[in-house]
């Protein structure tokens, strides 16, 4: 039959040598399935198998026996591998014996050195088998080692109560070095002590032999009967004195012999009665005289043996007698092991007594105990208290056997206490905020608000940076002053975190039974165990409120708005109508998320937990509402910071401060949005994702409005008395004097060029910063807020093109008719006539205004403002019934001096209306008006070369490009 698992083998064994009973750890493969399995255990030959104890089936634990082999292999047999083998070995070392009366460092294991049942015969007491020194002389141990000893005296010992002793060992071990002088005197040391033994119990019968002989004589000199009864009774008197002084001794045959004898003879020979009878009257009348004389004496005798026994009782149960009261001082003294200690000995020793004085005093020790009892079930239930103190209270209590389970009126108790301290701590501070409603209360009102936001921090270091003298009137105190809410959060969280722990470790202690003492324990185990199943799920319901209520109240004091009504009263009662800002809300999220680490920290099981995990969602999404809310109300203030000052670009600080405020915003988000362990996403749920895609578009739309506004303000609204001019900037519109103000023209060239760079820059850098902080819906934002974006600024364009396309077009139709000129009635042309070099000029005027704000609006508005024009004259052409040859030859050069002009600004539609006018004048016949139209051509155009200038410089700049 083969087995199914391998045979044991033992690879190690530590320690690998050592004295009888040294523990040793046994490990090795295939050492048994289980303790059940371990069938047989041999070190050394000698079965282990009682003190083993299998941990695993590598490794065994157990004590050596007494073997017979000084070495041996370890030997493992089992059910499931049979027996084993071993690779490697245990050496048994012989133990140094310690005589009984010599001193110790460690305690000794008792051994039975002498049987009194084989040498009983024998009256010598056993201490004086095993003296210390027999010699008597000086001990001077030896530098031989145990082993050379041991393999020169092979099979013998040095112990002189061994059976195999050898006298040369142990003379070489102990007196190596001792003199042979001090030998002669450890000879003599030893015959004087074998002459002691030698006596025996001879000295127990010399005191008796003096009474014997004298009572021998007194028998010899009897002469007369009276002289026999004096004899006879002065005999008795002196035995029985003997008697009472000296141990029994019995009186030899031939002395009880020859009394009889003698009183026989005596008899005989006198009539007047037996010798015996007149002895037996005297000795009856010598007792009852004895009586009379010492009975007085004999009475106080008996009670001073009463005194004596009860004294004897009192000093033999001094401790029960004396009990209550020592009770009593270490009780004040707070000695309450002493106590406990005292009250399981009198237990054990008379709590079933019979006797009705141990009953008496029994029952006064169980009443002082009774009022410890319930003086230690006070101390254990009074709040506040240290771990430390519970544990030992109920400790007591459990070695008092008191009834109930004071562990768990412990565990009530400060489950209790816990509640009250959360509620306490709660209605402390909407007190004080009641008492002092103007201290530490954030504010939603920008104007009032003491924190630096993010756009004043913004407008300062603008200002700073244009050498403005601009300065913030806002200071960091703010960091400071802690709202209340926020103070009570922390202070409600520190609270928990201080007792919370504690309890954890109290419910543990009195799962695993740490609690108690042994003797309570193994009394208690059973009963324990039950109570533990019954009283868990009680106790998962205890934290679950203190974790409910320490989420309801900080939902109370941060978002009021999640608590029920009912609630409100019991979890609420701030009564403050300002919410809390955004870097308030984050600091508060800080607290709980450091507060539920340290609670996971605990083992506490996640399902209780959960309720702060929603907590800390709830605030996170909370604080990006508010945060892009508060975002959305800093950015409406950036239209009063915006200070005109156009940088190369044509760009103001604007659109740089709109991206700033809206990533310092994100920046603080950061922490809130990013998911701890645990954690889930903000934008887990489609309302939230909605909700912040809205407020980022909303963002977005507050500052499309803001530039909105900008660009239609009033003159008169627009402060320029901050206004300085960018030295690497071209001049401003050629001068800059003190009463320069924006014209309204002005102000939509600059905010057209924000516009166009918010469209180009801006808006795509925030839309990455919105990904990199996981934003949803980024599509929707960005085509939401271009779209937006792209309708301010056509419709901003219209109106300045509008502004100044209407003026030059509106002059053409004046200047062509001026002097009453008619096409059909002319005269020869004789150059570019003015209302067409007027018309260039503010053409010309245009561009500088848009050139002076930003080079890339100058195309852009320019084609425009010639498509207007082109679009007017052609519709002056068109209108015309009909020319004459000096009339089409004039309006051909105008056309065409306007077209050439402005031909690097041209567009589709401007190029079709130059056509279309074209296409309305007769065609040139003869060689001779082309040949005058070609010098006219350049001779305006070099008339006005000066004034062309600028449209020769696009032109070369726009080839570049």
């Amino acid at each position: 039959m083969s087995r199914s698992r391998q045979p044991p083998l033992v690879t190690g064994i530590s320690p690998n040598e050592g004295i009888p009973w040294t523990k040793v750890t046994i490990r090795g493969e295939n050492l048994g399935t289980g303790p059940t399995d371990l069938i047989g255990l041999a070190i050394c030959g000698h079965n282990c198998l009682l003190t083993a104890e299998w941990m695993s089936a590598s490794k065994i634990v157990c004590r050596v026996g007494q073997a017979k082999n000084d070495k041996g292999d370890i030997i493992v047999t089992t059910k499931s591998g049979g027996r084993g083998t071993s690779t490697v070995s245990f050496k048994l070392l012989k133990p140094e014996k310690i005589g009984i009366l010599d001193q110790s460092a460690v305690w000794v294991d008792e051994m039975n050195y002498y049987d009194m049942r084989t040498d009983r015969n024998k009256g010598i007491p056993p201490l004086s088998l095993r003296p210390a020194n027999p010699l008597g002389i000086e001990i001077e141990k030896s530098k031989f080692s145990q082993k050379d000893l041991e393999m020169l005296f092979h099979g013998m010992s040095a112990d002189f109560t061994s059976e195999n002793f050898s006298a040369a060992w142990y003379l070489i071990e102990n007196h190596s070095n001792t003199s042979f002088e001090q030998l002669k005197m450890a000879v003599a040391n030893l015959k004087r002590q074998a002459n002691k033994k030698s006596e025996g119990s001879l000295a127990y019968v010399k005191g008796g032999l003096s009474t014997f002989f004298e009572a021998q004589d007194a028998l010899s000199d009897v002469t007369n009967s009276v002289n026999a009864t004096h004899c006879v009774f002065t005999l008795e008197r002196r035995m029985t004195g003997y008697q009472s002084l000296q141990p029994f001794s019995p009186r030899p045959p031939h002395v009880h012999a020859a009394i009889h004898q003698k009183l026989e003879a005596d008899g005989t020979e006198k009539v007047e009665g037996s010798m015996t009878q007149k002895l037996e009257n005297v000795l009856n009348r010598a007792s009852n005289t004895a009586d009379t004389l010492f009975q007085e004496v004999l009475g106080r005798k008996d009670k001073a043996d009463s005194t004596r026994n009860a004294l004897n009782v009192l000093q033999r149960f001094k401790f029960l007698f004396n009990l209550p009261l020592n009770i009593e001082r270490n009780i004040q003294k707070g000695d309450y092991d002493v106590v406990i200690n005292d009250y399981e000995k009198a237990k054990s020793l008379f709590g079933k007594t019979e006797v009705q004085v141990f009953k008496k005093y029994y029952a006064e020790v169980e009443t002082r105990i009774e009022a410890l009892r319930e003086l230690l079930l006070d101390k254990l239930l009074e709040t506040p208290s240290t771990l430390h103190d519970q544990k030992r209270y109920i400790r007591y209590l459990s070695d008092l056997h008191t009834p109930g389970d004071p562990a768990w009126q412990c565990i009530g108790a400060q489950h209790k206490w816990i509640l009250q301290l959360m509620h306490s701590c709660k209605e402390g501070y909407v007190k004080d905020l009641k008492a002092n409603p103007g201290l530490h209360s954030p504010m939603l009102d920008l104007d009032n608000d003491t924190r630096p936001s993010v756009l004043g921090h913004l407008s300062q270091t603008a200002s700073l940076k244009r050498g403005s003298s601009f300065q913030s009137g806002r200071d960091d105190t703010w960091r400071y002053k802690t709202p209340h809410r926020v103070a009570f959060v922390e202070k409600l969280t520190k609270l928990v975190l201080s007792q919370l722990p504690n309890f954890w470790k109290l419910w543990i202690s009195y799962v695993n039974g740490s609690l108690f003492s042994e003797t309570a324990e193994k009394s208690g185990q059973i009963e324990r165990s039950k109570n533990v199943r019954q009283r868990q799920n009680d106790f998962k319901k205890m934290i679950q409120e203190v974790m409910h209520s320490l989420v309801k109240l900080a939902r109370g004091a941060l978002l009021p708005l999640s608590i029920r009504d009912g609630e409100a009263k019991q979890y609420g009662g701030w009564e403050v109508k300002c919410e809390l800002s955004g870097q308030w809300l984050a600091h508060a999220i800080q607290t709980v998320r450091l507060t539920h680490e340290s609670l996971t920290a605990l083992e506490i099981p996640n399902d209780v937990l959960q309720t702060i995990q929603d907590l800390i969602l709830d605030l996170r999404v909370r604080c990006v509402m508010v945060t892009l809310q508060h975002t959305a109300e800093e950015i409406k203030r950036l239209a009063e910071k915006e200070d005109w000052i156009v940088d190369n670009e044509g760009l103001t600080s604007l659109p740089c401060q709109f991206e700033q405020c809206i990533v310092c915003s994100l920046q603080s988000l950061k922490g809130v949005l990013e998911c701890k362990p645990g954690e889930a996403s903000v934008f887990q749920q489609p309302k939230t994702q909605e909700e912040v895609c809205q407020l980022s578009i909303n963002i977005m739309q507050v500052f499309i409005y803001c530039l909105e506004q900008l660009s239609t303000k009033p003159d008169a609204d627009i402060d320029t008395t901050h206004l300085s001019v960018d030295v690497s900037s071209p001049d401003l519109f050629g001068s800059v004097h003190e009463d320069f103000s924006l014209t309204s023209e002005q102000r939509l060239l600059i905010v057209l060029s924000n516009c166009c760079f918010l469209e180009r820059h801006t808006f795509l850098n925030i839309a990455e910063h919105f990904e990199k902080h996981n934003f949803q819906g980024i599509e929707k934002i960005t085509q939401v807020s271009m779209a937006s974006l792209k309708e301010l600024d056509q419709r901003l364009f219209e109106n300045y093109i509008e502004l100044k396309a209407d003026p030059i077009v509106g002059s053409l139709e004046p200047g062509i008719y001026a002097g009453y000129f008619d096409w059909k009635d002319c005269l020869p042309p004789t150059g570019v006539r003015n209302y067409l070099k007027e018309a260039l000029v503010n053409i010309i005027a245009v561009h500088a205004e848009v050139f002076t704000v930003s080079k890339e609006l100058v195309p852009r508005v320019l084609s425009k403002v010639v498509e207007a024009v082109s679009e007017e004259l052609s519709r002056l052409m068109q209108c015309v019934s009909s020319f004459s040859r000096n009339g089409a030859l004039q309006a051909r050069l105008e056309i065409c001096a306007l077209r050439d002009t402005v031909a690097v600004y041209l567009t589709p539609e401007s190029k079709s209306s130059f056509k279309q006018a074209l296409e309305a004048l007769p065609q040139l016949s003869s060689g001779a008006d082309k040949k005058l139209l070609e010098e006219l051509l350049n001779k305006f155009k070099s008339s006005m070369h000066l004034q062309l200038t600028c449209f020769q410089a696009a032109s070369s700049t726009m080839m570049k490009t």
